[in-house]
């Protein structure tokens, strides 16, 4: 190889690590600000909406999104989705109530289903699968960074400026990656006839937002138990089995299912999907237990979020190295050994163990998902040929952002029941929005010390569920890992 060609492959490296950081540091500034915006923009009750809404649209778009690359080309898909991804972050900004920023957040997460996928299947392309099981270290830092810099930028702006510049921070740093993209990049003629199966993507996106639209709205816009509700769901299953029907028959697949019945990829995309319900539980939840129970400020609350994305890379660099060595089992074992640990010390958590446990907790989680996340996608993507990597690395994002958006609806769900219980349960006529009350400490201050210990008692016990239905998923997770095939990573390069 040239030193020109490592010159370019370095810098297109470079590029894509600048993308992902720009969709990490999207989470952790987020979670970070949602007590500031809830306390300005209010509607405690529709808190899970913010990242509903993002993971909504993200998760229905990946599979499309992975689907193009495959057909068109890696670069003008990427394009596409990082710009609608910037326009969204720039309306974010403007939200002037919590329902236009829902919307704006579905914008956003229109684009955000094309930079993880593609940026990983870009890396995928330009390196051989020994290269990518070390490069996934560099990868991974993208999350270490965005972790330090992410809650400190967004504590800071928090504090200091408006929490609108969270989502306009975004901006220059999406147009840097496009450039580096666009320039240092070049693709391989595609050599095969376009078939785009329209019909696959339709259904596949109309079928998905029925599901989870029924899994967030349930128990808030209608009751579970209601002719709504069953209607919804029993039309999101009718479209989705037909979307599985056409796929088989498809001529170009925007599913191609025969990649699932690699045993090593079917249990590693149903571990990805559990460890997103782990990771969007903690990830939002945390930051409101730090600030409204601890009382701890916003930018405390980002660094216990940091500790978790510290232990990402950390453990992934050391999983790039092992996964030659051992195999997927062995790493993703360790990986799902650690998620238990983190989140049975979530469990024992309480308002008087300070966010230093908080830390430590959360680093665990990092670990488990560093090991988890890395042994998976190199395994994939050495499993599949060029053709069909955007396809298949598509896949195992897309259920990992599955995951998300499914567990946000369920911790959303456990905490306002909780909440609500335990109001009912004390006789006391409050409703989920007096929650807003405890996110910043000038809110605190306008509250009674009865009313707020009441407020802090009930956060805390409603915590306690969403905690304990972390725990669940991670033992779960272990389980499915159990049933991986122990071995050698699997190799099909053909780069």
């Amino acid at each position: 190889m040239t030193k020109q060609m490592e010159t370019k492959r370095t810098l297109v490296l470079i590029a894509v690590m600048l993308a992902m950081f720009v969709g990490a540091v999207e989470a952790t500034i987020v979670s970070t600000a949602m007590p500031a915006i809830a306390a300005e923009l209010g509607g405690f009750s529709r808190y899970s909406w913010i990242f509903s809404s993002y993971l909504l649209m993200s998760t229905v778009t990946v599979l499309i999104y992975g689907k193009l690359a495959d057909v068109f080309g890696r670069k003008p898909v990427f394009f596409f989705g990082l710009t609608i991804f910037l326009i969204g972050s720039i309306l974010c900004g403007f939200s002037t109530s919590m329902e236009m920023l829902i919307l704006f957040r579905l914008i956003q997460g229109f684009g955000a289903g094309v930079v993880m996928p593609i940026a990983t299947t870009i890396v995928g392309d330009i390196y051989s699968t020994e290269e990518r099981a070390k490069i996934q270290g560099y990868l991974s830092s993208v999350w270490g960074i965005s972790a330090v810099s992410g809650p400190v930028i967004g504590g800071l702006i928090v504090q200091y400026m408006d929490w609108k510049y969270v989502f306009w921070v975004n901006v220059p740093l999406g147009l840097l990656a496009m450039a580096g993209v666009f320039f240092f990049l070049h693709e391989p003629k595609i050599e095969r006839k376009v078939s785009i199966d329209i019909k696959g993507a339709a259904l596949l996106m109309v079928s998905l937002s029925g599901l989870l639209y029924w899994l967030v709205e349930g128990g808030q816009s209608f009751e579970r138990l209601s002719g709504v509700s069953f209607v919804l769901l029993i039309l999101s299953i009718s479209l989705f089995s037909l979307f599985i029907f056409v796929e088989k028959r498809a001529e170009d697949p925007m599913m191609p299912f025969a990649i699932w019945k690699n045993p090593v990829i079917f249990y590693a995309n149903l571990v990805s999907l559990t460890t997103g319900v782990i990771l969007i539980g903690v990830s939002s939840y945390l930051p409101t237990f730090v600030t409204g129970v601890m009382e701890q400020p916003a930018i405390i609350a980002g660094f216990t979020l940091t500790a978790m994305s510290i232990g990402w890379p950390i453990a992934s660099s050391i999983a790039g190295h092992l996964l030659i060595r051992f195999g997927t089992f062995t790493v993703s074992f360790a990986g799902g050994l650690s998620l238990v640990i983190g989140s049975l010390l979530f469990v024992f958590m309480n308002g008087s163990s300070g966010p230093l446990w908080a830390a430590f907790s959360s680093f665990f989680i990092g670990v488990g998902m560093g090991l988890t996340s890395t042994s998976f996608i190199v395994t994939i993507q050495g499993a599949v040929r060029r053709e069909r990597r955007g396809a298949a690395t598509a896949a195992n994002m897309f259920m990992r952002n599955f995951g998300n958006t499914v567990g946000a609806a369920i911790f959303g769900a456990v905490l306002n029941a909780s909440l609500l219980s335990i109001f009912k349960k004390e006789g006391l006529d409050y409703t989920v929005d007096n929650i807003n009350s405890l996110m910043t400490m000038e809110s605190r201050e306008k509250v009674g010390v009865q009313k707020l210990e009441v407020l802090q008692t009930a956060l805390d016990s409603s915590l306690q569920w969403v905690y304990l239905t972390v725990l669940l998923f991670a033992i779960i997770s272990l389980l499915l890992i159990l049933r991986i095939p122990k071995g050698r990573v699997i190799q099909h390069d053909d780069n």
